[in-house]
């Protein structure tokens, strides 16, 4: 009898334990006539602020027009330079070139993240922000982040789609910058059932230009103090995403517990964990390894129903997308070695222990 699949991700088990708290959140939003910025997406804003420590939440309608808003509420602008790394997921710098700014990359170190030693020589005259991205799960090391823009005059946003609820030095992700950008993408941490995205900030000035940005620039009805934008979470996502928060901690004990297991049977073989940074607690959004033999490797599990994932085959300044950035091959050399050998095993916090034993003995067996 052949096994059944073990995807790299699914919602289906925790769809059918929140299944009746979910429905009755719709049927609550249904009856309310109201469906877009009301009730639900402020105290969803309110609760996600609270979570991580900050004064404020803009909710918007994808992580991506969060970090384009968040930006564009920080003063970036077009001919603006903003730093960040090449191993991101495209809409990192997709946001960054809606607002007609530049996205400068900086290389990144064996545990994915910003290089922030390589940081201060990409910085130029046009620079205005950096964009940190905590890959994976796992926070890049901030302080020394911070120090740095606090000396050229810069502003940090942090990208935080794929780490919400992991620390840096016991502070949650999101509350380091000036700004931090989340998304609710149905895969993430938490996520949604459908998309949305959230602005965090201790900033009130900033809060504020985000909520004007995510509504056409207004202020007052049918009013536009300046060029905006249509991005507004809607009440249905906020609601299930309210009921969905108060879980984020015990789902991310389950990753933990998940790649602990992961990382001791893989210690010492040809497949190589990832690290947990000594400064902070990783959230394990994703589990990526790396094997010299990363294709094989997933087409041989494949073979025995554990379907993997890798993120990202391509870094940003190897597509063709963005050749106008004018970078070429050997210009990030750690990311793009990287990106030939990493892989995402299934990770998500309703694996059963069964399944992960499973995943476990196939990677040993096909190694």
């Amino acid at each position: 009898m052949t096994d059944t699949p073990i995807p790299v991700w699914s919602y289906e088990a925790e769809y059918a334990e929140l299944r009746d708290q979910i429905l009755a959140a719709c049927d609550r939003v249904f009856k309310s006539n109201r469906l877009v910025l009301g009730q639900e997406g402020e105290a969803f804003e309110a609760a996600m602020a609270r979570a991580a420590g900050v004064t404020g939440a803009v909710g918007v309608n994808s992580g991506t027009d969060a970090i384009l808003i968040a930006l564009a509420a920080l003063g970036v602008k077009a001919g603006d330079e903003v730093i960040t790394v090449p191993n991101t997921a495209v809409p990192t710098c997709s946001a960054i070139g809606t607002l007609g700014a530049r996205p400068r990359f900086v290389d990144v170190n064996a545990d994915f993240l910003m290089d922030v030693s390589k940081v201060e020589a990409a910085i130029t005259d046009r620079t205005r922000a950096i964009v940190p991205v905590h890959l994976y799960g796992q926070c890049v090391d901030m302080d020394p982040l911070l120090e740095l823009a606090r000396k050229h005059g810069l502003k940090v946003m942090e990208d935080v789609a794929q780490a919400q609820g992991a620390l840096y030095k016991g502070k949650p992700a999101g509350s380091l910058g000036d700004a931090a950008s989340f998304s609710f993408y149905p895969t993430k941490i938490l996520g949604g059932y459908g998309d949305g995205g959230m602005i965090l900030s201790n900033d009130q000035a900033v809060l504020d230009m985000a909520k004007s940005l995510r509504f056409y620039g207004m202020e007052t009805v049918y009013y536009s103090e300046r060029h905006g934008y249509n991005s507004r979470l809607d009440e249905v996502q906020a609601a299930i995403l309210s009921l969905k928060l108060p879980q984020v901690p015990s789902w991310i004990a389950r990753r933990r517990e998940i790649a602990k297991r992961y990382t001791e049977a893989f210690a010492g073989t040809a497949v190589t964990p990832p690290r947990e940074c000594d400064y902070g607690q990783h959230c394990f959004y994703i589990y990526v390894v790396e094997h010299e033999d990363r294709d094989g490797m997933i087409e041989r599990l494949a073979a025995r129903n554990i379907m993997c994932n890798v993120s990202y085959r391509w870094p940003i300044h190897s597509m063709r997308g963005y050749a106008h950035l004018d970078y070429g091959p050997g210009d990030f050399p750690m990311a793009e070695a990287k990106a030939n050998r990493i892989f995402s095993l299934p990770m998500h916090p309703y694996l059963t222990n069964a399944e992960v034993t499973r995943v476990i003995a196939a990677v040993r067996d096909v190694m």
